[in-house]
């Protein structure tokens, strides 16, 4: 725990008030997303874009505005060298984090099932879908473009194009294959190249940000993020086209180009093209990109253009790091006592509940100027 070294008046109020929102967000689909009475926009399924798949690109969001603000801070400091290392060993330090806190797979029943797994046995029992889950892959994007957080703008946009195409090639020469019976989460440990696009997005909002001020800042937002939404999508339809070209589509007239718009269930098989969260695909996090920084610009109009203050967001947004450990905590306390097909009005108590405990813990950290960071 450390008492942080920001001043109130020194923090940026939207990206609080953003990461607030995300984190009440991921309370909330974490806790319930997946039941019965949510289905199916408030659980993840890997084969479209939800509402849950929303969140982790947020989070990405954040880190990389946060990211490139207080790298530009460190270097004024302490210089550039300073500034490099402490990034590194900040990164490597959630890293390994990350991989304790998540563990290393499955736990072997005796001795003699641990002498019959071996080295290769390590790797395949659930190894790259317990390791690799969001705060490990945090560290390893934060990692992958700790050359380029302190380089121009166009320099970033350039780099995001470049981590995305070449995850994409990866994805079709031999990812996808070896991944669909890997028991990947959140796109495994190549994930990386591509969580880099949201990252990089608050990278560039960030830019925007310092260098134009709220409400310049928010043309750059809002073009851009309409723009890398409609990508992401359009991306996403060669799905359609492919089936078109092939001859396999049942559809008729233009609409067979198409595949359904986010937030919609799919009608067509998954390919290297659909959204999906579990194998971290490039159009879907080139949407979520573009989705990030629209809904980004919201917050700067109501926070920083605005005087709007929300003081649960605040709580939740100043302290992520905190609040991603409780909310496990109380998360593994409750749901032994919640089944999946719990009635509505069941579920949404137990999350009332689960969500008043995880601020109040958080509200007194706050209160005692408490913040756990790395």
């Amino acid at each position: 725990m450390s008492v942080p070294s920001e001043t109130p008046s020194s923090r940026i109020v939207s990206l609080d008030q953003f990461r607030g929102y995300t984190i009440a967000g991921m309370f909330f689909v974490n806790m319930v997303g997946s039941y019965a009475c949510m289905a199916p926009n408030f659980g993840h399924h890997g084969n479209y874009f939800s509402y849950a798949d929303t969140i982790m690109p947020q989070f990405f969001f954040a880190v990389g505005f946060a990211f490139r603000f207080t790298f530009g801070r460190t270097v004024e400091k302490f210089g550039v060298g300073a500034a490099y290392r402490k990034a590194i060993k900040r990164n490597l330090g959630l890293l390994l984090f990350g991989a304790i806190y998540y563990g290393f797979g499955n736990r072997h029943a005796n001795w003699a099932a641990l002498q019959a797994a071996g080295v290769t046995g390590f790797f395949t029992n659930n190894f790259w879908g317990a390791v690799f889950q969001a705060l490990v892959h945090i560290a390893l994007t934060g990692l992958w473009l700790v050359p380029v957080i302190a380089a121009p703008t166009r320099v970033l946009a350039l780099f995001m194009a470049c981590t995305g195409a070449l995850h994409l090639l990866l994805t079709y020469f031999f990812y996808a294959a070896w991944a669909a019976h890997s028991g990947i989460t959140d796109g495994g440990p190549l994930g990386f190249m591509s969580w880099a696009i949201p990252t990089l997005a608050g990278a560039l909002a960030c830019d925007w940000m310092r260098g134009r001020g709220p409400r310049r800042a928010l043309l750059p937002l809002l073009g851009w993020g309409v723009a890398l939404g409609l990508l992401g999508y359009g991306l996403s339809c060669l799905t359609a086209a492919h089936q078109v070209i092939e001859g396999t589509s049942a559809a008729q007239g233009w609409g067979r180009w198409f595949v359904e718009p986010p937030f919609v269930s799919p009608s067509l098989p998954s390919d290297l093209w659909t959204m999906s969260q579990p194998t971290a695909s490039v159009t879907y996090m080139t949407f979520s990109a573009g989705f990030c920084l629209v809904v980004f610009a919201l917050f700067v109009i109501a926070c920083d253009l605005l005087p709007l203050r929300i003081g649960v967001f605040r709580t939740l947004g100043t302290n992520a790091l905190a609040a991603y450990l409780i909310h496990n905590i109380v998360d593994n306390a409750l749901t032994p006592y919640m089944p999946n097909d719990a009635p509505l009005w069941y579920t949404l108590a137990g999350f009332s509940l689960y969500f008043g405990i995880c601020y109040l813990f958080l509200r007194f950290l706050e209160k005692n100027k408490l913040y756990l960071k790395l």
